[in-house]
């Protein structure tokens, strides 16, 4: 394994949150900490990607974005990677299969905000993204209802697992998602950029 890797053993449930992070602010965090909770996760590794194929324009640099990442993101079971770039994979199901291969017998689980899964249907080979691991889904302000209605929610309705069985999610065979209700903070990267408080791409 090359030294800049996160650094995981077989048997560890690591859940993974990938974005621009363009820039982390206090709501991914705050995510962070409850999916470290709910879903029984030995470890988060936010995966800031090189670039979002979904966005017209380019973030900020990566270093950049890392350093800010690491600034707002302290937790001794929090790791904040390059690794998509390191990889060359900017598609998420390409990165996961990256990874299961870089890290056997680790239980990788994807996590992301409810306004992800409103847009899953978006991704490239985004049903692969849902048989490869299981999801665990986290409520944003204002993508509840869009979220629960998605064509992925839907596909996959037969697969969800309660929110009292979160804990269980690491464990399940994919597919298998998990959509828990957090309390929430009403903040985004793109408001931040919009207010002039962090550079843009």
């Amino acid at each position: 394994m090359r030294t800049g890797y996160p650094k995981a053993r077989a048997g560890m449930v690591v859940g993974l949150l990938g974005g621009s992070f363009d820039p982390a602010h206090a709501g991914h965090v705050h995510i962070t900490r409850e999916a470290l909770r709910r879903f029984g996760l030995d470890r988060v590794w936010w995966l800031v990607s090189p670039g979002n194929p979904l966005k017209s324009r380019g973030p900020a640099p990566l270093d950049l974005r890392m350093a800010a990442a690491r600034q707002a993101m302290q937790h001794p079971r929090v790791v904040v990677t390059d690794i998509e770039a390191q990889l060359g994979t900017r598609i998420t199901a390409r990165t996961l299969d990256s990874m299961r291969a870089i890290y056997p017998g680790v239980r990788f689980v994807w996590l992301m905000g409810a306004d992800n899964l409103a847009q899953l249907h978006r991704w490239k080979d985004w049903r692969r993204i849902m048989h490869s691991v299981p999801v665990g889904v986290l409520a944003r302000p204002g993508d509840r209802i869009s979220a629960r209605l998605s064509p992925a929610a839907h596909l996959f309705r037969h697969y969800r697992l309660s929110g009292r069985a979160a804990r269980q999610l690491a464990r399940a065979e994919p597919p298998a998602w998990c959509f828990v209700n957090v309390p929430m903070i009403d903040l985004s990267s793109s408001a931040l950029r919009a207010r002039g408080d962090w550079v843009t791409g």
